[in-house]
């Protein structure tokens, strides 16, 4: 159903997404996720804290309860439950320097083709893709109901965002569950939308389509001047991560292929799942003329377990996607803003 927060007029339209390439040959087809499966575990539901504040830190929103400590003023154990949650952030989250990137402006990035340079400021990124444990939590504490973390537009449209059996939740899972022998692996068949909305909940937020280009790449500001084709260096190596030549054909958990990591250990920027970001894709034809569908597309980066074409999955290759699509082979991980981290900023 399109959504009228995403209309748009129709100048042309392509065929842009996960699952595009330039390249005219056909790949084999996909294999299957674990999700599918037909002895599907549900994973058990949590027993967490009845106070509020210690609830929060048992659903991991770290973020949220620093954000939001001066609500807690007068709680006892506001200050080593602050404490806790900064542990866990500099654990999960990793600083990527001020940066530089170069994005294509075109749907066809070839030499020589318009591109629009970006000065990136310093951020933090998490270590991890988001999980399916760690959407539960959102899933458990009524985040489908809670209306704050959802732009006006889509309340009418919440109850659409079901499982396979019709309960709130990604689109994979069933009963409101995720398969408990999947809980470290990243969370799929989410829309934008949603995304956007557990990274609300937790604190956080989606990384822009040039930040993470920035992290991907290493792409930092230094007299080396480096970009980095892959996180690990410039050749393609399918040991580092899980694309359709490693033939796993599924995902993986988001600690597997520690070798594929970047140089502040951010890990699975290329490989496992295509990620959201918060950027638009905005892009024009080679004659210049904007290309825009009925609905408005989100940029996904760094390619997924199923990505066939190894062009695809690098630090530079960006495509798009609806963004209420809910995809097998989409998640996203979250970011935050230097100045948000008392931490490292020391305030």
């Amino acid at each position: 159903m399109a959504l009228k927060l995403f209309a748009r007029n129709k100048i042309d339209k392509k065929k842009a997404g996960a699952d595009s390439s330039s390249d005219k040959s056909s790949p084999p087809p996909r294999p299957k996720t674990p999700s599918k499966q037909v002895d599907y575990q549900p994973a058990p539901p949590e027993n967490l804290d009845d106070n509020a504040l210690m609830r929060m830190l048992d659903q991991g929103r770290y973020a949220a309860i620093i954000r939001d400590r001066d609500l807690w003023e007068g709680h006892g154990e506001l200050e080593e439950v602050v404490k806790q949650a900064t542990g866990e952030l500099e654990r999960r989250m990793a600083i990527v320097p001020a940066g530089l990137v170069a994005i294509p402006t075109t749907l066809v990035d070839q030499p020589g083709a318009p591109e629009e340079e970006s000065d990136v400021e310093p951020f933090l990124l998490c270590v991890h893709a988001v999980t399916n444990a760690e959407y539960q939590r959102f899933v458990d504490d009524g985040g489908y109901e809670s209306l704050e973390y959802w732009p006006e537009d889509i309340w009418p449209h919440l109850i659409e965002f079901k499982d396979l059996t019709d309960n709130l939740g990604p689109a994979c899972w069933r009963g409101g569950r995720h398969d408990q022998r999947f809980g470290d692996h990243p969370v799929v068949g989410v829309s934008w939308i949603e995304a956007q909305a557990y990274s609300l909940w937790i604190g956080l937020r989606l990384p822009t389509d040039v930040e993470w280009q920035v992290a991907a790449s290493w792409g930092i500001k230094s007299a080396a001047d480096i970009h980095r084709r892959f996180p690990w260096g410039d050749a393609m190596d399918n040991t580092r991560c899980n694309i359709w030549s490693t033939r796993l054909g599924h995902t993986a958990p988001v600690s597997a292929y520690p070798t594929g990591a970047s140089p502040n250990r951010i890990m699975q920027l290329v490989g496992n799942v295509w990620e959201w970001t918060a950027t638009e894709f905005d892009v024009t034809d080679e004659s210049g003329r904007p290309i825009l569908g009925e609905m408005i597309m989100q940029a996904i980066r760094g390619g997924a377990f199923d990505t066939y074409f190894e062009t695809q999955a690098t630090a530079q290759f960006r495509t798009g996607l609806i963004a209420l699509s809910r995809a097998h082979n989409v998640g996203f991980r979250c970011a935050m803003d230097l100045g948000q981290a008392t931490w490292v900023s020391g305030e």
